[in-house]
This record gives C-alpha cells, sequence and structure tokens, in this order.
C-alpha cells in the first residue's frame, strides 16, 4: 500500500455508546471501510480515550450513562485543534438535533439496527472528515497569506526606514551647504531645498513606525514636520512661532506627501515674507474635517499679507510646487481676503 493509502487507511474513530453490542456491529462495519475504530462505552471513558488517543472524528450518542452527548462534546471538543463529531441518537426529535449542531456537531444521525444506519454513519463520518479537512486547508491558506502579508509589510517598513535615513543623510548635506554659504539668496534656496527634502523624509519615517503602512496618521506627521522646520527656518532675523492644530485624521501616503509639501512651501514662504526681520509673529496649520466629510487645510499668518495675484516673490518655484501639489490632491488653492495678514486654504477628499 501507497504511503497516501495507508494515511488514508489509518483514519481513527471513537465511537462513543453504552450500547456495546452495537457499537460492535458498528466498529465492524467501519473498519470493513478502512477505518480503525476505538469503542467507548459511556462518559468517563471517552474523555479518557480523546484525552490520550489521536482520533480523526468522534461518533457520539445521546443516551449515555448519567449523561448526554450534548453535555459531554464541549469536553470532547476542548482542546486547540477540536476533533468533529457527528453525532448519533436513537430519536428524531428536532431539539436534539438542534441542540448538537449548536453544540458544535458535523452532523446528526439517527440511530436503529438496519443497515441504512451504518451507510448513513459512514457517510456522515466522510462528510465530516472531509469538512475538516476543508478547514484545515483554509486555516493553513489563510496563515500562509497573513506570514507572507506581515513579511512584505516588514520589507516595506525596512524600505521605508532606509529611504528615510537617505533623505535625512541628504537634508544634511544641504543644511551644511547652507552653512557654508555666504551668498543669503543661495542660503535661502537651500534651506528651502532642505524643508522640500524633510516633509518627504517625515512621511516615511512615519511609515516606518506605523501600524498600518498605507496610511500616515496627519496630526503626528504635520507635528513632526514643523519641528524640522522650525529648526531649518528660524533664524535671528525670523524667530517666528509655529503652531498646529490638527485633528486625527489618517491619509494615504501619496497624499500625505502632498499636503506635507504644501504645508512646507506655505510655511517657507510665511517665514521669509509675512513680517519684518526681527519682528517675531505666529503661523499657524490647521487641519480639519469639513461638514461635507472634506478636509480643510489652513496656513495662516498675522503678517504684511498677500493674495494670489501678489508678485511674485523670489524664483517662483515655490508657488508651482503648491499649484502641482494641489493638483495633485484635485484642490485649488483659495485666499482668504478678509483676513488682515495671509490665510490659504485648500479643500480637498481623503482618496
Amino acid at each position: 500500500m501507497s504511503e497516501a493509502g495507508a494515511a488514508e487507511a489509518a483514519r481513527r474513530v471513537l465511537y462513543v455508546d453504552d450500547d456495546a453490542a452495537l457499537a460492535r456491529l458498528v466498529q465492524k462495519d467501519l473498519r470493513r471501510h478502512g477505518y480503525d475504530v476505538t469503542i467507548a462505552l459511556d462518559g468517563p471513558r471517552a474523555l479518557e480515550q480523546a484525552r490520550h488517543g489521536r482520533f480523526d472524528v468522534i461518533a457520539l450518542d445521546h443516551y449515555l450513562p448519567g449523561t448526554t452527548g450534548i453535555d459531554l462534546m464541549p469536553l470532547l471538543r476542548d482542546r486547540d485543534d477540536p476533533v468533529p463529531v457527528v453525532y448519533v441518537a436513537g430519536t428524531d426529535e428536532g431539539r436534539v438535533a438542534i441542540a448538537a449542531l449548536k453544540a458544535g456537531a458535523s452532523d446528526y444521525v439517527i440511530k436503529d439496527v438496519s443497515g441504512e444506519f451504518f451507510t448513513l454513519l459512514r457517510a456522515a463520518i466522510e462528510q465530516a472528515l472531509l469538512q475538516d479537512r476543508m478547514r484545515r486547508d483554509k486555516e493553513l491558506a489563510e496563515r500562509e497569506t497573513r506570514e507572507a502579508r506581515d513579511r512584505a509589510e516588514m520589507l516595506l517598513r525596512e524600505v521605508n526606514h532606509r529611504v528615510g535615513n537617505s533623505l535625512q543623510l541628504v537634508s544634511s548635506f544641504v543644511r551644511l551647504q547652507a552653512s557654508h554659504t555666504a551668498d543669503p539668496g543661495a542660503r535661502d534656496v537651500l534651506w528651502e531645498t532642505e524643508a522640500r527634502i524633510a516633509a518627504v523624509a517625515q512621511v516615511h519615517k512615519r511609515l516606518y513606525t506605523s501600524d498600518d503602512i498605507r496610511y500616515v496618521r496627519m496630526e503626528e506627521y504635520l507635528e513632526g514636520l514643523l519641528d524640522e522646520l522650525a529648526g531649518t527656518l528660524r533664524t535671528r532675523d525670523r524667530p517666528h512661532r509655529l503652531l498646529i492644530d490638527a485633528e486625527r485624521i489618517e491619509l494615504a501616503t501619496d497624499r500625505a506627501v502632498s499636503v506635507g509639501i504644501i504645508v512646507t512651501e506655505l510655511v517657507t514662504n510665511a517665514f521669509k515674507y509675512a513680517y519684518p526681520d526681527g519682528v517675531a509673529g505666529d503661523v499657524r496649520v490647521e487641519l480639519r474635517r469639513g461638514t461635507d466629510g472634506r478636509l480643510v487645510l489652513t496656513v495662516a499668518d498675522d503678517g504684511v499679507g498677500s493674495t494670489a495675484d501678489a508678485a511674485v516673490r523670489g524664483t517662483g518655484l515655490g508657488r508651482k510646487v503648491i499649484a502641482a501639489m494641489a493638483q495633485s490632491l484635485r484642490s485649488d488653492i483659495v485666499y482668504d481676503t478678509a483676513h488682515r495678514g495671509t490665510r490659504v486654504l485648500l479643500t480637498f477628499a481623503t482618496h
């Protein structure tokens, strides 16, 4: 016999019934069909056999000395990998069948001494074994899927960690170059470049430490980003204070990057142009959910003010970057003309 055939022939059945004569007949019939059958004539012996033996299926009678199969079933199935149970009873009462199935039985067979009972019992056992095999295969596939997903997430976290570190290194090089640059215009350009790099690096940092690498917690991301910007942009001539007020909102990675870059550009502009040199002022960043479910990003200051049609100062690259990122969010830049300083708003969907 092949190994597969031997494994099939080794299927073990525990038959629990206080009718010794019928139990022997069942054992004889099942053995003829390749089963290895063990008999238990009462509850205690059934529990002992189940505890020390290894069975593929249990056929359990309803009426047993001092108990019922319904009472016994939880004890027989009290294990991490429960054995399927075919419930056997000498009555066709619906309440018994329903109770057995609710307790976890795979099937229900009416017991008698005719040949039909043996045929039905074998069919129920085969069905229980098939269902159990399908359950095991399903659990194995799900476990392998989870393990594959966990491996992929671990690798992606590692990628985000390395990308974040690399961007941080590039940012440090740019900062070092800025500190050794005498020309104020060139130094400002380098600081702006560093800030843009930091906006992307912060996303990868958040993804590396996130429980769900598909999304970025925006309140944490913006807080970390503003800390970076404050360290880069704050000088003796620009001693401004950055304030953040963001609701707990999660965004997909690409949208978080767009928001971060927009915030970086607007905050950089506020630091450079909102207040006269040496005059401290506040720059406020808010992210809230609007009444229509869309998100509203606001960057505001109380400085000299600016509008959408104001003359471009500097290279104008920042304004182009903001427009491109706003387009990726399917949003428009809106200037609040009623505000005494500069207040810029963007409204966009979460996805």
